[in-house]
């Protein structure tokens, strides 16, 4: 990882602060926002930016994910990664919904941090690329990217809970954090 890549990073997370302290559509409650002093981030760690192999799915399998309100919402398992973190071999699977941009990759997961030093429910990241992903194919996993999704911080909104499938078995302890 490169200082310039760090500063690009400490850049877009003060940009999504400014977004979350000021704009009309932050998930922070209005009546928050005065005290609202930004979000609390791991350093950026090259580590936690991992090159994965693909294996893309062609018939990809319906997953109903449960959100925080409840109700069920079905995502495509279309691709599934494989990655070595922290001297572990590990999966997670890619999802996208029927209709969504092919280049677009929903990835929600789980680790030892949730809970503890991350959003008690998982973390998301978002993967683009340029169009389908094929087997064999490498891209990078960046767990710096990795946020807590709007409903940590508002019960207004409804989000998918990681499936089972990815839950890591070790902490990633990168991306945002809860303190």
């Amino acid at each position: 990882m490169t200082d310039d890549y760090a500063e690009e990073l400490r850049r877009n997370r003060a940009e999504k602060d400014d977004f979350f302290a000021e704009h009309p559509q932050s998930p922070i409650p209005p009546e928050e926002r005065d005290g609202f002093d930004g979000l609390s981030y791991f350093d950026p760690d090259p580590t936690y930016r991992v090159e994965a192999s693909v294996t893309r799915h062609d018939d990809p399998e319906p997953v109903e994910m449960e959100t925080t309100d409840g109700r069920v919402v079905r995502y495509l398992h279309v691709v599934t990664f494989e990655f070595d973190i922290d001297g572990e071999a590990a999966t997670l699977q890619g999802y996208r919904q029927a209709g969504d941009d092919p280049g677009q990759l929903f990835v929600p997961f789980r680790d030892k941090t949730t809970g503890q030093q991350t959003y008690k429910r998982g973390r998301y990241m978002e993967l683009e690329h340029d169009g389908e992903l094929a087997d064999g194919d490498t891209v990078t996993l960046d767990f710096n990217l990795a946020y807590a999704p709007f409903c940590a911080y508002s019960d207004t909104f409804s989000c998918p809970l990681p499936p089972e499938a990815n839950w890591l078995d070790g902490a990633v302890e990168a991306g945002e954090r809860t303190n």
